[in-house]
């Protein structure tokens, strides 16, 4: 399996696109600015199966419409955050000045519980880890040695928690009891900024000493 990094729209929300040899992807978190990541699966030559979605905030959400309908795929997110795609006052474009309102349909397919989950030829863990947001989740992929954490941890940094629905007790639990157990050596791809590895941010992140 392979990976790309996509930084999308004003606040560079990384988008990931994961993809095999037998040319299947998928799509995560595709924030904003739908064109690049057609471009990417274009010139890869590569067949969409879903979009995954870390969670539903306006800033990770924004091209889930246009890469839907363009590649005829369906998407999964959370349970608890089943009704944010629709509600631009829960994911957060109604919240803020400058920001077109996002409203999109619902999620073909929502996640109830933790899970080992396979799409295609994909498997990973699907790991619910609230805290920047009721329904955030990771994925890991453990063969792979790589972790997609969304906005729950960053390098050097930690989700914020002062959005609706946000709770710091509940991320840190997240983080130290659902990540941080995970190899050193697991690669750690966020929703913003670089990557790392959980060692990393074990040894180095002042949020977690």
């Amino acid at each position: 399996m392979e990976w790309y990094q996509l930084p999308l729209g004003p606040m560079q929300t990384n988008a990931y696109i994961l993809y095999n040899d037998q040319k299947e992807c998928l799509i995560i978190d595709p924030g904003e600015e739908a064109e690049k990541i057609k471009r990417f699966v274009k010139q890869k030559e590569l067949k969409p199966l879903c979009i995954l979605l870390t969670h539903a905030h306006f800033d990770h959400i924004g091209a889930v419409e246009k890469i839907r309908h363009e590649y005829e795929i369906g998407v999964y997110m959370h349970i608890q955050e089943k009704s944010w795609l629709a509600a631009p006052e829960k994911n957060g474009s109604g919240l803020f000045q400058g920001i077109e309102p996002i409203i999109a349909s619902p999620a073909e397919n929502i996640w109830e519980r933790e899970a080992e989950v396979t799409i295609g030829q994909f498997t990973f863990q699907l790991l619910h880890t609230p805290g920047h947001s009721p329904g955030s989740v990771s994925f890991y992929f453990e063969e792979e040695s790589l972790l997609i954490s969304g906005d729950v941890l960053f390098y050097g940094s930690i989700g914020r928690t002062d959005l609706p629905g946000g709770d710091m007790k509940e991320l840190m639990g997240s983080i130290k009891n659902k990540l941080l157990i995970l190899d050193d050596q697991t690669y750690v791809l966020p929703g913003h900024g670089p990557t790392t590895t959980i060692g990393a941010e074990k040894k180095a992140n002042p949020f977690l000493q």
